[in-house]
């Protein structure tokens, strides 16, 4: 266990991306990666500003 490298803390983050007719959520907290697929964009953008206000971020990145 010598080499176990600690997982770094990730700056918290809400991503939107539009890939092959699908919408995708990516959620970053400190410690962990979420990534979330929607049909429409009005639910991806829905829940992406749910997450948005529960992290208390002040914005969403649109990739």
């Amino acid at each position: 266990m010598d080499n176990v490298v600690p997982i770094r803390k990730a700056l918290p983050c809400i991503e939107v991306v539009e890939a092959c007719g699908e919408w995708f959520v990516r959620v970053v907290e400190e410690d962990q990666e979420m990534t979330r697929s929607f049909d429409l964009e009005s639910f991806a953008l829905s829940f992406a500003e749910g997450q948005r206000i529960r992290l208390h971020l002040d914005k969403i990145v649109r990739l």
